[in-house]
């Protein structure tokens, strides 16, 4: 009975011990910004204009994402469209684009989001980061 009683308490002090050990932390999810930067500005330039380095010999120039929302009519900018287009659900126009879908984007924890519906739709954090990210950027919308 005693040796029971002598494990019992070797266990709880090894558990007790063991509760108060640092956990080991996640590396630190990118920003929007760190995003854009690692995957947009090489076509559509540090400041979104289109005129990243990779752009020249492009057979169409990339787009101005400076002015996504001041191309729609509301001036509003259309974020579900937006991520639609990052992740790639959208079709491309083979003939001319030759944007990449960002699967990596897609790794990282999922939020809800109301894209303007009312309907809260799961959708992962970076991506959501990367489109509010560039959401910041427009000039001449909201």
């Amino acid at each position: 009975m005693r040796v029971y009683i002598l494990t019992g308490l070797a266990i709880f002090t090894l558990a007790g011990c063991l509760s108060v050990l640092p956990k080991p932390q996640a590396a630190p999810q990118p920003t929007g910004a760190q995003d854009f930067a690692q995957y947009c500005a090489a076509c559509h330039g540090v400041g979104g204009r289109g005129d990243g380095p990779n752009a020249v010999g492009l057979p169409n120039p990339p787009a101005d994402l400076t002015t996504i929302a001041a191309r729609r009519q509301s001036q509003i900018f259309p974020l579900a469209q937006v991520m639609t287009k990052i992740n790639g659900y959208i079709l491309r126009d083979t003939a001319g684009t030759m944007m990449p879908e960002f699967g990596d984007l897609l790794d990282s924890p999922v939020v809800l989001v109301d894209t303007g519906d009312g309907i809260p739709t799961p959708t992962p954090e970076r991506l959501l980061n990367l489109a509010e990210y560039l959401r910041a950027l427009q000039v001449g919308g909201a």
